[in-house]
């Protein structure tokens, strides 16, 4: 038997490595199990390297486009390979900075695959074989997903992707067919597009970002549609034939079974948690669909073993996996946390226009009895965008007519993740509509939108 540690993480995702942290500051000794790069799939194949890639299609396109500012520049062209390394540096830096915080904060790495034994054990795997045991007070799962596979298109990294290998194929394809359209899905959809590639999505549900307003997904649509990419809603794809030079996808529509040519299919129809192998059954962790079962502090059934991320309830995003680890090992410390207000968790979707969103949709508040007030403001009243030359998309905002609660937020346009964590920060404070129509707000900016839009759902709009 090895050391002996009040917390053991396994995984060091921005679940596992913030609980990690957060823990060793709240004086506990901890170890963190990782058998790849610190930082997990968000940090090393997820958020951060696909931000890089978005980044180069973005500069692409202004270049493209410099005409429009007045600039002339010619000969501009896609330089692949020096996306994928740009972006591949970028990861790898940040996983180094999550080793330098490991070693500032006295947080014991472990490398290796993390199993569960009984008695508060992790048994962990070297690459060569290699076993050693390890026994903690406390031990949190943040073994987070990979890419979903459907039976009809089982992913063999060559022809049929999923989203690791988009961010690192050895050459541009000149076409891909991209199932699904969640976040994941029309991200890579943007960036394939904006650098040349002949894009199709296919989705299964009758419109694109499923997850979003339906004003969003209509807007969204309309942009990608104007910038060449097909989009097949309703739609499944039921069989892919990868035998020949091509891939040849035959899909089923509400108006019959059609086949598509490309190079290149990227599954994206959501994410598969990691649960294989780490010893749940072993020692009883009760799990639900694919989930492990935790209380509002992450708790499981079995004392002493907690569980946070996407192998939990809850949305597959690294700042609710982040979030979570904080709670998780405050309480463990004895503190009171608040638990995690899931309603009030924002979504960031980061192709262009960029998506962002928090609480309610118009329907599912109207759905949950609410009276509301809409209001939207376009970004082509917007000054700071029309000289941005960003005018496309808007902001929509829901208040609950009876005590003036913002139920929901509602964003697609240029840098609108950036300016989303103002309403959950006001939601959060239990912020009504008139007093963010009586903050003031700077002009020209993006940001001014909340305003104006929250304005306009009180028939007091100025810009209108």
């Amino acid at each position: 038997m090895s050391a002996k540690y009040d917390l053991i993480v396994i995984g060091s995702g921005p679940g596992g490595y913030v609980a990690a942290i957060r823990a060793s500051q709240l004086g506990m000794k901890v170890g963190v199990v990782e058998k790849a790069e610190l930082g997990g799939i968000c940090l090393n194949w997820g958020c951060i390297p696909t931000k890089a890639l978005i980044k180069s299609a973005q500069v692409f396109e202004y270049i493209s486009h410099a005409e429009d500012y007045g600039i002339n520049i010619k000969g501009a062209a896609v330089d692949f390979a020096g996306m994928i390394k740009r972006s591949r540096n970028v990861a790898g830096g940040m996983s180094k900075g999550i080793n330098f915080l490991f070693k500032k904060n006295k947080i014991d790495q472990l490398t290796g695959f993390g199993k569960l034994k009984a008695n508060k054990t992790v048994e962990v795997k070297d690459e060569n074989g290699a076993v050693t045991n390890y026994q903690a007070d406390h031990i949190i799962v943040a073994t987070g997903g990979r890419s979903r596979e459907l039976p009809s298109m089982p992913i063999d990294g060559k022809k049929i992707i999923g989203y690791r290998e988009a961010m690192s194929l050895p050459k541009q394809p000149k076409s891909m067919v991209v199932v699904g359209s969640g976040a994941i899905g029309v991200e890579f959809a943007y960036f394939y597009n904006a650098i040349g590639t002949k894009v199709t999505i296919v989705e299964f549900m009758p419109e694109i970002v499923p997850v979003e307003d339906a004003e969003i997904s209509k807007q969204l649509e309309r942009s990608f549609k104007k910038s060449g990419i097909e989009i097949m809603k309703s739609s499944e794809v039921t069989a892919v034939d990868t035998k020949g030079s091509k891939c040849k996808v035959t899909v089923k529509t509400q108006k019959g079974e059609t086949s598509l040519e490309c190079d290149i299919v990227l599954s994206a129809v959501g994410v598969a948690t990691n649960l294989e192998g780490i010893g749940l059954e072993d020692v009883g962790v009760a799990t639900d669909r694919g989930k492990i079962i935790v209380d509002d502090y992450y708790k499981t059934n079995i004392p002493g073993i907690y569980a946070i991320g996407d192998v939990v309830h809850g949305p597959a995003l690294a700042h609710v996996a982040s979030a979570e680890g904080i709670i998780c090992v405050e309480k463990i410390a004895g503190q009171s946390p608040e638990p995690l207000d899931y309603n009030n968790v924002p979504g960031c979707t980061y192709c262009s226009p960029e998506i962002a969103s928090v609480g309610f949709t118009e329907k599912a508040a109207r759905d949950a009895g609410y009276d509301i007030k809409v209001g939207k403001f376009p970004f082509s009243a917007s000054g700071k965008a029309k000289a941005a030359g960003a005018p496309e998309g808007f902001i929509k905002v829901i208040y609950d007519a009876k005590y003036g609660e913002w139920l929901g937020a509602h964003m697609i346009g240029a840098n609108v993740t950036e300016m989303i964590a103002e309403v959950v920060a006001a939601r959060k404070l239990e912020t009504t509509g008139h007093e963010i129509i009586k903050s003031v707000h700077p002009h020209p900016t993006m940001s001014e939108a909340i305003m104006e839009a929250t304005a306009a759902a009180y028939d007091e709009v100025i810009h209108l």
